[in-house]
């Protein structure tokens, strides 16, 4: 009897022993794969990815913008909307002003009024060219360059502005006085813009 309880025995410990081998075997192999995924998912190059494609598609703001710079923005007569973008002093010893005009209004602009009233600017309708610069602290005042025969160096709006339409314009003026950055634009009844003048390259 002491023989087969010790063989029944050996085998029971036997069984228990192979059991939990097993069990732990399984354990360990289904512990390791849990943390592999886990680290796959958080390591995974396509997440970013995805999500920017997505960002991309709906319009998000990841890219940098692509508009011009504003410098300043006026509105005034006519329903007009003035903007610069631009007033860089050149080396030639003249500053090129730009933007655009939107007309907001329900007529068709022509500008009339910003062609300026000094006889010699009458070939200039439709235009820029009665533009200034004003330098309050010089307290100077810089008209828009002309050539030999009185055209501006201008935008002129041949056949006008549209209703709801964007046009773009520019205006040479002659530089002030190194030292000056800041001036005013003004043209027609519209209010001053004050400016910031940066040098070209």
């Amino acid at each position: 009897m002491s023989i087969r309880r010790t063989m029944t025995a050996h085998r029971v410990m036997t069984a228990v022993a192979i059991t939990t081998g097993l069990v732990f075997t399984v354990a360990g192999c289904g512990g390791g794969d849990g943390k592999d995924d886990k680290a796959d998912k958080k390591s995974s190059p396509t997440a970013p990815a995805d999500q920017g494609e997505e960002d991309d598609e709906k319009g998000g703001s990841s890219r940098p913008p692509t508009d011009d710079k504003v410098l300043a923005e006026v509105k005034g007569e006519e329903s007009i909307t003035l903007t610069i973008t631009s007033a860089v002093r050149d080396q030639g010893g003249f500053v090129t002003v730009s933007g655009k005009v939107t007309n907001n209004g329900g007529k068709f602009w022509t500008a009339a009024n910003w062609r300026g009233e000094e006889r010699e600017l009458n070939k200039n309708g439709s235009s820029v060219a009665g533009a200034n610069l004003v330098d309050n602290e010089g307290k100077k005042k810089y008209l828009v360059l002309r050539d030999t025969e009185g055209r501006c160096l201008c935008t002129k709006f041949t056949g006008g502005v549209k209703p709801s339409q964007t046009a773009d314009w520019y205006a040479q003026f002659p530089a002030p006085p190194e030292g000056t950055t800041k001036v005013n634009f003004q043209v027609g009844a519209m209010p001053p813009a004050p400016i910031e003048l940066s040098d070209g390259e």
